[in-house]
């Protein structure tokens, strides 16, 4: 049984997918058709750089969709999967809503555009952060966030349950430096700022989700053809209203990726393929479960891998 997940910011690199692009002609065809909704070269941007502009989150979000989706229209094109589910990490979630027919491909562009110009606007530069900790149990940290926390105002929280003991957490830059001192004092393997512009998935980004519900009520949105599995209640969306609803919540709301992965697992999936640049989630899934089949599509050799997998 085949489960099919979606990256999200941090699998972003000038180069992506270039030699993949040279063989398939899917690739930049997608990003041209991008680009036109965008009203810049997407793929001069990826291709070329600047780095730090990439990783800026209003133009990370745009590329990480259109490169994920770019490689599930060239293997549907030739060697079409048929998985029983659909997830991705974050931001990833549009991706998997796009590829199960939920979102219009320029309506997700554009989604996933403002998604981030929102984001980035919703707090000042430099006034939150996001730090992973490597090495302590879920309760450890939650603790740990709470006795970092010195005023009123302070937010910091778990953002991402990425793995067993590996757990990224966000907020006020303050408490996150002093949640940095607590969680070595307390036998954090890694203890480490993350470089990004956003603090994502916490209270901080509530102005943010306020924006983007209104954009969403004028966003066509079908149910989805394959059941997706969401992040924030690791329930599949059962109808639009459920999808509109979970966007909104997910970015102040952790991403509960182990659970998702173990709740594939009882699903009875088998197989996990990673659909585009990078293979961050596959490194996730392999410390939930060693036992799964994991297959990747981050360069031209796993691609074929995949395009030629008997069992797919």
């Amino acid at each position: 049984m085949l489960a099919i997940v979606f990256p999200g910011q941090g699998s972003q690199t000038v180069g992506m997918l270039a030699d993949i692009a040279t063989k398939f002609k899917e690739i930049k065809q997608t990003f041209d058709e991008a680009s036109d909704v965008l009203h810049y070269d997407l793929w001069q941007l990826v291709e070329q750089g600047p780095a730090e502009k990439l990783d800026q989150t209003i133009y990370t979000q745009p590329a990480i969709l259109v490169a994920s989706y770019a490689i599930w229209r060239l293997i549907q094109a030739r060697h079409p999967l048929h998985p029983q589910f659909l997830a991705g990490h974050s931001l990833g979630e549009y991706t998997a809503l796009l590829c199960a027919h939920t979102l219009a491909f320029s309506d997700a562009v554009k989604l996933v555009a403002a998604r981030g110009q929102y984001m980035q606007e919703a707090v000042a530069s430099d006034e939150g952060a996001m730090a992973a900790i490597i090495g302590l149990e879920e309760k450890e940290v939650a603790h740990i966030c709470q006795q970092a926390i010195n005023l009123p105002h302070e937010v910091l929280s778990p953002a991402n349950f990425n793995a067993p003991g590996q757990i990224v957490i966000a907020g006020h830059k303050p408490a996150i430096l002093r949640a940095l001192v607590l969680s070595k004092e307390q036998g954090a393997k890694i203890a480490m700022l993350i470089p990004v512009s956003v603090p994502s998935h916490c209270k901080l980004m509530k102005e943010a989700s306020e924006r983007l519900a209104i954009l969403l009520t004028d966003v066509k949105l079908q149910r989805p053809t394959i059941p997706i599995l969401n992040n924030v209640d690791v329930k599949y969306y059962s109808d639009v209203d459920s999808i509109r609803n979970g966007l909104i919540r997910q970015l102040c709301m952790p991403v509960r990726w182990v659970e998702m992965i173990r709740f594939f697992i009882q699903s009875g999936v088998t197989t996990i393929l990673e659909c585009g640049p990078g293979n961050v989630l596959t490194g996730l899934n392999k410390r939930i479960d060693k036992q799964l089949q994991y297959m990747t599509t981050s360069d031209l050799v796993s691609l074929n891998m995949v395009l030629h997998h008997d069992s797919a």
